[in-house]
């Protein structure tokens, strides 16, 4: 209830001021499981990454958790870190790693097709990597824990490289990741994004396994998600690549040819 009962408080009495205090919220997504849809919270990262000057951190495992804490500490000003309640695993970070506000974590390179996730869905945004691999399609994955302020130098990077770019969350696709990296992109590098989240609704009870499984928030949706988009954005790109010098040859040439043919059939009347 950190980003809902409390946020007119945290807005007017934290932010407003520019208070030095740090906000660390439990229990957010599906995941709080049977508890229902009043407990699950949806859209916290919307909700805080709206309030001016606010920092806000989703960070996908245990170590780059107690990363983000420590540097959270060091932040001056307001700061939101999002935490689940369920267990999650561990995930394979770099030696060298070491998570910093405003920068992602390149957890894979590749040329086909960006994924961006944060929390929970950077585990699944792995293994759809993986999985793609077999398929041959290579997909780039960025673990976006710094939503507010979000690496563009990054995304825009991997717009460019890979023209298709698939986020994924465990929040109401509206207002959150999604929205973030779409908001970067939009005027600078328009590529086609494609949101793997909750799709503008609430959760219910269950258990919390289920409740991913239900809601798409898997590897498999992002695969699938991937596979329906990659072949077309592609084609796009194919058919917006022919140079406006090109398209201007083939009209004049078209055009040239359909006067010939009247000329012709002038000539065959007389």
């Amino acid at each position: 209830f950190l980003s809902g009962r409390a946020w007119e408080i945290v807005r007017n009495t934290v932010a407003y001021p520019g208070l030095n205090v740090k906000l660390v919220a439990t229990h957010a997504g599906v995941t709080v499981g049977e508890d229902g849809a009043s407990h699950q919270m949806l859209e916290d990262i919307a909700l805080m990454r709206v309030i001016p000057d606010m920092t806000v951190i989703v960070p996908s495992d245990y170590p780059e958790t107690e990363q983000v804490i420590r540097a959270v500490a060091d932040l001056k000003g307001p700061c939101y870190v999002r935490l689940g309640r369920s267990s999650v695993p561990v995930l394979a970070h770099k030696k060298n790693y070491q998570f910093k506000p405003g920068k992602a974590e390149v957890r894979r390179d590749g040329g086909d097709v960006t994924i961006i996730a944060c929390g929970i869905m950077v585990a699944a945004a792995d293994e759809a990597a993986e999985i793609l691999a077999r398929q041959g399609i290579d997909a780039a994955v960025l673990n976006m824990a710094s939503i507010k302020p979000i690496d563009s130098a990054a995304i825009l990077k991997y717009a460019r490289k890979t023209g298709l770019i698939i986020t994924a969350e465990e929040h109401n696709v509206v207002g959150g990741l999604g929205s973030a990296v779409a908001e970067v992109v939009t005027g600078k590098e328009p590529v086609l994004i494609q949101r793997v989240g909750m799709q503008d609704r609430f959760g219910q009870s269950g258990d919390a396994d289920e409740l991913i499984r239900h809601y798409r928030l898997t590897a498999a949706e992002i695969v699938r998600t991937v596979r329906k988009h990659f072949k077309a954005d592609k084609k796009t790109a194919t058919r917006s690549s022919v140079s406006p010098n090109a398209k201007k040859s083939a009209s004049r040439a078209q055009r040239s040819s359909t006067m010939k043919k009247k000329a012709a059939r002038t000539a065959r009347k007389r």
